[in-house]
C-alpha cells in the first residue's frame, strides 16, 4: 500500500483532514509559491523554506497544500496524508470541489518565484533550478495512481489552459493554471517526468518492440498481452477467437489501455510502447 506520508519528508499534519472525491481519476497539482513580484532586472532573493513551512501551518493553513518542496534543497514538508483533500486551490460555493475532484488531488508547491536570486545567482524558470529530489516525488505521487501525464499539456508558460470535461475525466498533473474556478497561471514551468519506465520482473514479458505488432503477426505473447487487456477493463475485441494473432481488435483495446495510463493522440494509437507495455505486466511466456 502506498505510504500516506511521502517518506523522508518533514511531517506537519495541520489536521482537519477530508476524504477526497473518489468517483473521479487521481491527480497532482502544481503550484509555485510566487509569494514575490520580480523582473529579471530587478530579481530579488528566495524566501527561506522555513518561512513557508510557518506560513502553511500558521495563518496559511487555509491555503496549504500537501506539500512544500524546495527545489533548490531537496528539502520537503507535508501537511495533509496523501488521501485528504489539502486547500491549495479556490473552490467556488456549489460548484466542482476543486481540492477533492479524485482518488487522490495531491497538491505541491515548488519554494519558487521567476527570477528569484539565491547565492547570487538568477532564476527565471523552475525548471533551471536544480529540482533536487524532483525523482523521489514523482516517484511517491505516481505510487497514489496519478499517472506521469499532462492531460491539458505540461506547463511552459504562464497562461492558462482550463477544461471542465478533462479536468473531471482524465487522470494525471495539472498546472494552477488548468484548475476550473481558479485564475491563477502558475507554476509556468515544470520538471519532466522521470523514472517512468518500469523495470520488467522476472515473470513478465519484455516489451517486443514496436514492430513486432504488426496485422497478422502470430505469437503467444499476443494472447497473453489479450488477456491482460481484458483484465484491465480495456477489452475492446469483437470475440475472443484467434486472441494470438495482432488484428484491430487489439489496436483498439490496447489504445484502451494507453488512454487509461492517461496518454492521448499519437500516443494512445494502439500500438504498444515500453512504457505502456512495461506498465501492463504480460506474463512471460
Amino acid at each position: 500500500m502506498a505510504d500516506k506520508w511521502m517518506p523522508g519528508a518533514i511531517k506537519a499534519d495541520i489536521g482537519d483532514h477530508a476524504p477526497c472525491d473518489v468517483q473521479f481519476p487521481a491527480k497532482a497539482i502544481a503550484h509555485i509559491t510566487a509569494d514575490k513580484e520580480t523582473t529579471a532586472a530587478h530579481p530579488i532573493d528566495l524566501l527561506p523554506f522555513a518561512n513557508l513551512k510557518s506560513f502553511f501551518t500558521g495563518g496559511g493553513k487555509g491555503a496549504a497544500p500537501h506539500i512544500l518542496w524546495d527545489p533548490f534543497t531537496g528539502a520537503f514538508t507535508q501537511f495533509f496524508p496523501a488521501d485528504s483533500r489539502s486547500k491549495a486551490v479556490f473552490e467556488k460555493p456549489g460548484g466542482t470541489r476543486t481540492n477533492r475532484a479524485g482518488s487522490v488531488v495531491i497538491q505541491i508547491e515548488a519554494l519558487f518565484f521567476p527570477h528569484c536570486r539565491l547565492d547570487g545567482k538568477v532564476y527565471a524558470k523552475l525548471t533551471d533550478t536544480p529540482c533536487k529530489d524532483w525523482d523521489k516525488l514523482n516517484a511517491w505521487i505516481r505510487s497514489w495512481g496519478v499517472p506521469d501525464a499532462w492531460p491539458m499539456g505540461r506547463p511552459t508558460d504562464f497562461t492558462s489552459h482550463r477544461s471542465e470535461s478533462v479536468w473531471e475525466t482524465k487522470g494525471g498533473w495539472y498546472a494552477h493554471a488548468h484548475v476550473p474556478e481558479n485564475d491563477h497561471v502558475d507554476p509556468g514551468s515544470w520538471p519532466q517526468f522521470v523514472n517512468s519506465h518500469p523495470v520488467p520482473g522476472p515473470d513478465t514479458e519484455p516489451f517486443p518492440g514496436a514492430s513486432f505488432f504488426h496485422t497478422g503477426q502470430k505469437s503467444p505473447i499476443i494472447a497473453a498481452m489479450h488477456q491482460r487487456l481484458v483484465a484491465e477493463g480495456c477489452n475492446r475485441y469483437q470475440s475472443s477467437a484467434n486472441a494470438d494473432i495482432w488484428g484491430s481488435g487489439d489496436v483498439k483495446s490496447f489504445a484502451a489501455w494507453q488512454r487509461k495510463l492517461g496518454f492521448e493522440g499519437d500516443d494512445a494509437n494502439g500500438t504498444p510502447g515500453k512504457t505502456s507495455w512495461d506498465r501492463l505486466r504480460v506474463p512471460d511466456v
